[in-house]
């Protein structure tokens, strides 16, 4: 395994945790499974797709490990295959978009392609999304934007269902991870992005952590009791995840209230948790074209730049050096392309039980 994947992942377990699968191998697994559950073919492709980049990313907390909650989800009621997602109000440089309990993937991939159809004339448009299902990594929406010469912004938060982060000073969950990703177009080979949590880590680290028998580092978790921990299953026993920022956690802490004051109000659903209520994520979306402020290949050409120019900084004592944001997804992707993605072996056999179940186990080679 490459120094790239140690700087992100850890090392590979030695203990014969995982299974290695290649990329397009996975994506018709889980495109498979998704089928059979109800999802169409394009919901299947676009749910597939983006878990699957995720772990190319490094981002394996919104990889495959969350399909088999998606298909429990659907078959409870809370996804609903094929729902069709309306635009509730418009205007040249707006929408606002129903998403009717789908797929997150699946409406949030059209809602940010209409903000970028918007933006091609309007040259500044945005977008808020409620009543869908989670939306995976959020990074995939704002670097559309970013493929199509502009500068995307997304935020997420989880509608009114469980909340999973204490607000600083405090050791009782009133917000959710509420992730923020910006992507910036360039002449990089790696995209240059920003995509992160607002809390001290993804919930979705914790169900990985669990799934790989791992301990979490300290500043992640307080108990029920509000004592740090390092056992993510504290999690499911009470305990609560930080904002970010350790001891000047209130800068993640209020970063997390306006994103929730984007994506849970603005959008409609409000705030709180309703314990019987159905998955309702709502998401703003922002896109600027880049062209409208300067020639767009100058532009690109000076982030670039700018990129190199943090990189060239003389690296601290420890330190790998510099990387600039998205760089090491980008370096992650390239090592898991040519060598294969490791799915926990929990993980793997939750996916072999569902092949099973629906009677696809020779096909798709999961016997």
């Amino acid at each position: 395994m490459s120094s790239i994947e140690n700087i992100r992942l850890g090392k590979l377990d030695e203990r014969g945790r995982f299974s290695v699968v290649k990329p397009d191998r996975l994506t018709r697994i889980c495109m498979a499974l998704l089928k059979a559950a109800g999802a169409s073919e394009d919901e299947a492709q676009a749910v597939a797709t983006g878990c699957v980049n995720a772990n190319l990313a490094g981002h394996d907390s919104h990889g495959v490990i969350a399909i088999p909650s998606y298909i429990d989800s659907v078959k409870a009621g809370d996804i609903v295959p094929g729902a069709e997602w309306t635009i509730e109000r418009e205007s040249p440089t707006t929408a606002v978009i129903d998403g009717h309990w789908g797929f997150g993937f699946h409406v949030n991939t059209k809602a940010m392609a209409l903000a970028i159809e918007k933006a091609k004339t309007a040259n500044v448009a945005a977008c808020t999304v409620f009543r869908q299902s989670h939306v995976g990594r959020l990074a995939a929406y704002p670097l559309m934007a970013a493929n199509a010469g502009m500068i995307g912004l997304a935020a997420a938060d989880s509608g009114n269902l469980r909340k999973y982060v204490a607000p600083f000073g405090g050791r009782e969950a009133r917000l959710g991870t509420n992730p923020i990703s910006i992507a910036v177009p360039s002449n990089l080979k790696a995209p240059f992005l920003l995509d992160m949590a607002t809390s001290a880590v993804a919930a979705g680290k914790l169900d990985l952590a669990i799934a790989r028998g791992e301990e979490i580092p300290k500043g992640w978790l307080i108990d029920a009791e509000g004592r740090p921990t390092t056992d993510p299953r504290d999690y499911c026993k009470g305990g609560v995840l930080l904002p970010l920022g350790g001891t000047e956690g209130y800068k993640g802490s209020g970063l997390a209230a306006i994103v929730e004051l984007l994506c849970g109000l603005l959008t409609g659903p409000g705030f709180g948790v309703e314990p019987s209520g159905r998955e309702n994520f709502g998401c703003f979306m922002a896109v600027f074209n880049v062209a409208a402020f300067r020639p767009l290949d100058k532009f690109k050409k000076d982030v670039a730049d700018f990129a190199r120019h943090l990189k060239s900084a003389a690296p601290s004592e420890g330190s790998s050096g510099v990387f600039y944001p998205g760089e090491i997804g980008y370096l992650c992707e390239q090592v898991r392309t040519a060598n294969g993605i490791e799915v926990d072996n929990v993980t793997w056999e939750k996916l072999r039980t569902l092949a099973c179940n629906y009677g696809l186990s020779c096909e798709l080679d999961l016997a």
